[in-house]
């Protein structure tokens, strides 16, 4: 049986993108990346891992809707079922969420709602609390708000730095996300 194929959605260095190529056995195939940000470092890893790469620039559309219509015309094309995002850097908007509506997933690095954003692990340490964690949930509308699938819960210790907790955090993302994946895509 053939397995479902799924895209994963990144801006930055894709560290969480690897993280899920080299999870082992999942019930999907990442059969592309797509990125926002031209030239960022996931793009380096997909191809290094031999993973087709959709840089796809919102700069080169008259607004958000083009962009996100766009989107979906290719990931349909290529028959994407699911998407991953992971340090993907826009608020998804009506046009795919309604294509791929409860069919895409976010990791946060918080214990949403708590410090939902795009620095949830530093204003976290800011906020002197004892504990963060990783969420992972379905997206929605809003900014970190979807329905949350699971959370692992990060200890902000004294001698931390915020360069320590990401790391630690980090570390936690890359084996929650494809343990929810593949809870996710078994269960649906």
């Amino acid at each position: 049986m053939a397995k479902v194929k799924a895209a994963v959605f990144a801006s930055g260095s894709g560290s969480n993108f690897e993280a899920i190529m080299k999870a082992g056995e999942l019930p999907c195939e990442i059969t592309l990346l797509v990125c926002d940000k031209p030239g960022a470092g996931a793009v380096e890893r997909a191809k290094r891992l031999g993973v087709p790469v959709l840089e796809l620039s919102p700069k080169q559309f008259k607004d958000k809707a083009a962009y996100e219509q766009a989107l979906v015309k290719r990931l349909r094309e290529e028959g994407i079922e699911w998407i991953f995002l992971a340090g993907y850097m826009r608020l998804i908007g009506p046009d795919l969420l309604g294509a791929y509506e409860n069919r895409i997933l976010n990791i946060h690095p918080s214990l949403l709602p708590d410090f939902p954003g795009a620095d949830g692990i530093g204003d976290a340490f800011r906020a002197g609390v004892n504990k963060t964690g990783v969420t992972i949930h379905y997206v929605d509308a809003g900014m970190d708000t979807g329905p949350i699938i699971k959370q692992r819960e990060v200890d902000i210790l004294p001698n931390d730095t915020i360069d320590t907790l990401a790391e630690r955090i980090h570390k936690v993302e890359h084996e929650l996300y494809p343990e929810v994946i593949r809870e996710v895509l078994t269960h649906k």
